[in-house]
């Protein structure tokens, strides 16, 4: 058994193919295969169900997963432990809720000055986003802080706060009348729903109907169109606000304000791809305060 080996077999759990593992780790389809029967002959276990619609993880896969990603992610650091701290390279994994507006300021001026690092940058929720950075999916991400953050595994640091609006198309209309229409929301786990939700609870308000929409973008059409409502933070609305093309409601602060906090796991070694990720972050918010 070889470090390669938990790539291939990691690589092909994530795709759910071994033909599309291979197309991404650029080998021949057959060399995968291979090398996931001999990663099987040396565990003494079957990591995949083979059937006509492709494959999918054992029980016994499922279980090691994790593991497997946790060796993969400490191997990476090894190979960082002795690299120059002041010109990081290597992996640096990376995600965010979708709304964080002030992101690319951050990514620009880190990506500018640390050329050698290869960053990768994906979204998601703030509960998918929190378990990709305890079970080593992530080397960190930038989520709502709130009690399902609160854990004895993760550092987090205060990146922005942010106040969040509901937003509807721009007609005359009062928060009354608005939230009698159909609320669009994102995913579960993300931080502006249970806030919304924590409000209409308190307000014995039930919504009329509900909808996920998968982005921001999506999600400002559909709010523009006249389709429903919805609550995100208003950096990342006022734009379309002073361009008439929305009208924003505030709700009492308890509800409306939140913070966004980036986090990552406190045990780990901090390698120097991360912790110039970190220096940037606290850089980035100094100078956006002085701005």
């Amino acid at each position: 058994m070889n470090i390669r080996d938990l790539v291939i077999f990691q690589t092909v759990a994530n795709y759910g193919s071994i033909n599309k593992a291979a197309k991404e780790l650029s080998y021949v389809q057959s060399n995968v295969t291979s090398r996931i029967q001999k990663l099987e002959q040396d565990l003494n276990v079957q990591l995949f169900h083979r059937h006509q619609r492709g494959i999918t993880l054992t029980n016994e896969g499922n279980a090691l997963l994790p593991y497997v990603q946790k060796i993969i992610s400490l191997t990476d650091k090894m190979k960082m432990i002795s690299a120059d701290n002041n010109s990081p390279s290597g992996k640096l994994d990376i995600a965010s809720v979708e709304t964080v507006i002030k992101l690319p300021l951050i990514l620009s001026a880190y990506i500018k000055k640390y050329k050698q690092v290869d960053l990768t940058l994906s979204t998601g929720v703030t509960v998918e986003l929190k378990e990709k950075v305890l079970n080593y999916k992530l080397d960190g991400a930038f989520v709502t802080k709130g009690k399902i953050t609160n854990d004895p595994n993760l550092m987090e640091i205060d990146v922005f706060h942010e106040k969040l609006v509901l937003i509807a198309s721009n007609e005359t209309k009062s928060l009354e009348e608005i939230i009698e229409l159909p609320i669009l929301r994102f995913s579960d786990g993300c931080g502006y729903r249970a806030k919304l939700n924590e409000w209409l609870y308190d307000e014995t308000i039930t919504p009329s109907k509900v909808m996920e929409l998968g982005t921001l973008e999506t999600t400002l059409g559909s709010v523009i169109s006249g389709l429903g409502i919805a609550y995100v933070p208003y950096s990342a609305v006022e734009t379309y606000a002073t361009q008439n093309l929305i009208r924003c409601y505030e709700l009492p602060e308890k509800y409306s304000h939140i913070t966004t906090i980036f986090i990552y796991r406190k045990s780990d070694y901090v390698t120097p791809a991360l912790q110039k990720f970190i220096e940037t972050i606290e850089e980035t918010k100094t100078l956006y305060k002085k701005g």
